[in-house]
């Protein structure tokens, strides 16, 4: 290949439609790429050289390296276009083409469980388990509810679901009694797989209080008065009355049922429904973002492109972040099959230091978390100690992420590549996500620019019209990404869903001339005070460089004269004393009067979802209480 061709190889994919002539010629950008990949090379000739000297794959698409570096962007409308196009395939097929392009390579390690499967072995036990599914009755378009932390069987029965056009329902594993009735009510659940417990969720306990009928049903036979279409419970670790076994299901397929999942290969549609997700439903009843084949397969595909999964050689991702939830499901579990990186589990339940001791002892080159989950392992007091040196770079998600908090992991744990990503469960989850290239203020400070193929806009809450480059307002996406629906809610997708297929995120982000989106808040944690609108992420970015403090979120509390007062939330650092009173002097001067905490309660913790977001309505209670508001 010759260098002429390497070079407009090493150009962004993500190309905006008025700049394209502009990013497919300048050579200034491409040489930051080439210092990115560690070459010291002046001519083109030697860039070859030194790759080939690094061993880095030579001929491969750096699609990736080149964010935008002219003007395209006048509106506040950007569209993610690009040279690649879509994928065609299911998840089945996407698993099968990484089996057969790298069989032997390790898929996934479970630390906890002792468990490691190469590609070959892993699709075995996934063919293996969906024949099983498939003889036990189940059929294409049933849900499967999967309810429990990260073990193995979670990803397996993701896949194998997939593989018999089952739909897999990811039931939030931190879920009481009436929360898993009411999910498995509502999208009907034909079968349910969990662990006997972990730490105090008792799952079989619950499933038998709700299904007393389960004590003396015939394992597959259930019928139950408030759950008519459960039939099957299928437990992974332990024999129970009216339960099936994980190996039960292993065992049940025969020559049979494999030939009938092979047929019916042939009837799967890539716009099939083939996951639903429950939304936190911290302003009423969860609801089931029903997402396609198309979705999750074409959001992992891409989210690898943009992070160079696809030549990166023996990508290792540490993967804390719960296979309930997108990031994990479909960031951990579909990146694996559409570019073949190895995902490495540290616990089964979330463990900062577990965390370390993973990407220390699998050598893993990324890093997944949110927000709390970094902070976690930046508090770990002996984190100095453990070799982070096989670490490239990592994505924080899944809450806003303070600025200070990503420059602590980029400088502390020296993870150069870390960038921040965005998106919701209703988008397969991810719309925009930044670039490894990308300088500190636009790593900290912006969750990036949109993902190919992707159209996103920032419109006036009120009016909808498109508001000026710059300014803040409501940001709607539209694409592939978008999900089908809310499962069986017309009126819920309708108030989410405009008639031309935007979707509505609820969160207030503005755009800059490049394409670069600040995510500014969420509409509903706005603080209004007085009159004056204060949204919280600002302030919480702003306590976060306080060298006493380890985390702050701030929310609303009532006030009868103001209608609502900002209250932060502060967490010390291990050994720091710290007074309101130095708190706010910290603040005077350099944020709006009116943005200064009127409260200041010091926490030990903070009240978290299991996907490690922190629940603020709950948080905001608790703050009332404590003041007797």
């Amino acid at each position: 290949m010759s260098s002429r061709i390497l070079l407009r190889e090493v150009q962004s994919s993500v190309r905006f439609s008025q700049c394209a002539k502009r990013l497919q010629t300048p050579w200034k950008f491409q040489r930051s790429s080439l210092q990115w990949l560690g070459c010291r090379a002046q001519t083109k000739c030697e860039l070859l050289r030194e790759m080939q000297r690094k061993g880095r794959p030579i001929g491969v698409r750096f699609t990736w390296t080149a964010p935008p570096t002219s003007r395209p962007v006048t509106t506040s409308y950007v569209h993610g276009t690009s040279s690649f196009s879509l994928l065609t395939c299911t998840v089945g097929q996407s698993l099968q083409n990484a089996t057969e392009r790298w069989p032997d390579r390790e898929a996934m390690v479970f630390l906890q469980q002792g468990v490691r499967k190469t590609f070959a072995q892993f699709q075995q036990d996934v063919d293996q388990a969906a024949a099983g599914l498939l003889a036990l009755g189940l059929k294409k378009g049933d849900r499967l509810g999967m309810w429990g932390p990260n073990i193995y069987e979670w990803i397996l029965f993701q896949f194998a679901t997939a593989k018999a056009g089952i739909i897999l329902v990811s039931v939030n594993p931190a879920y009481q009694l009436q929360e898993v009735e009411f999910a498995l009510q509502k999208v009907r659940c034909s079968a349910i797989v969990c662990p006997t417990q972990f730490k105090t969720q008792m799952y079989c306990d619950m499933l038998r209080q709700i299904c007393p009928e389960m004590e003396t049903a015939t394992p597959g036979g259930l019928k139950s008065a408030k759950l008519p279409d459960l039939r099957l419970v299928i437990v992974t670790d332990s024999r129970q009355p009216g339960m099936l076994h994980v190996d039960d299901v292993m065992q049940a397929g025969d020559s049979r049922h494999r030939q009938e999942l092979e047929d019916l290969q042939k009837t799967l549609s890539f716009d099939d429904p083939i996951n639903i997700q429950f939304t936190s439903g911290t302003t009423g009843k969860p609801k089931g973002a029903t997402l396609s084949h198309h979705n999750i397969v074409n959001n992992a595909y891409f989210i690898g492109m943009r992070v160079g999964y696809h030549w990166r050689p023996q990508v290792r991702v540490c993967v804390p972040v719960p296979m309930y939830h997108c990031f994990g499901s479909v960031g951990g579990g579909m990146t694996m099959a559409a570019h073949g990186s190895t995902l490495v589990f540290p616990s089964t339940g979330y463990d900062g230091r577990a965390n370390l001791e993973a990407i220390e002892k699998e050598r893993c080159s990324w890093v997944y978390g949110t927000p709390t989950m970094y902070i976690d392992m930046l508090g770990q007091p002996d984190l100095k100690k453990f070799d982070l040196s096989s670490v490239e770079g990592g994505i924080m998600a899944g809450s806003p992420c303070p600025a200070e908090v990503m420059r602590k992991v980029i400088s502390i744990m020296n993870i150069k590549e870390m960038i921040i990503g965005y998106g919701t469960t209703e988008n397969s989850p991810v719309t925009f996500l930044g670039f490894p290239l990308d300088n500190m203020e636009l790593k900290t400070e912006t969750v990036g620019c949109v993902m190919n193929h992707i159209e996103a806009k920032v419109v006036n809450p009120s009016t909808g019209e498109l508001m000026p480059l710059g300014a803040s307002g409501e940001l709607l996406i539209r694409g592939y990404c978008v999900m089908l629906e809310y499962w069986e809610d017309v009126t819920k997708t309708l108030e989410s869903i405009t008639k031309d297929r935007w979707y509505k995120t609820g969160d207030i982000a503005s755009l800059d001339k490049f394409g670069y989106c600040r995510i500014e808040g969420r509409i509903k944690d706005m603080i209004i005070r007085g009159g004056e609108n204060i949204y919280p992420a600002e302030i919480e970015q702003f306590l976060h460089t306080h060298p006493k403090v380890q985390e702050a979120q701030v929310v609303a509390v009532r006030d009868k004269r103001m209608g609502e007062e900002v209250c932060a939330c502060i967490k010390l650092k291990e050994g720091q004393d710290c007074t309101a009173e130095e708190l706010k002097a910290f603040c005077k001067g350099q944020i709006a009067h009116f943005k200064i905490p009127h409260y200041v309660m010091f926490v030990q913790g903070f009240p978290l979802t299991v996907s490690g977001k922190v629940q603020k309505n709950k948080l905001r209670e608790d703050m009332e209480k404590s003041l007797g508001i």
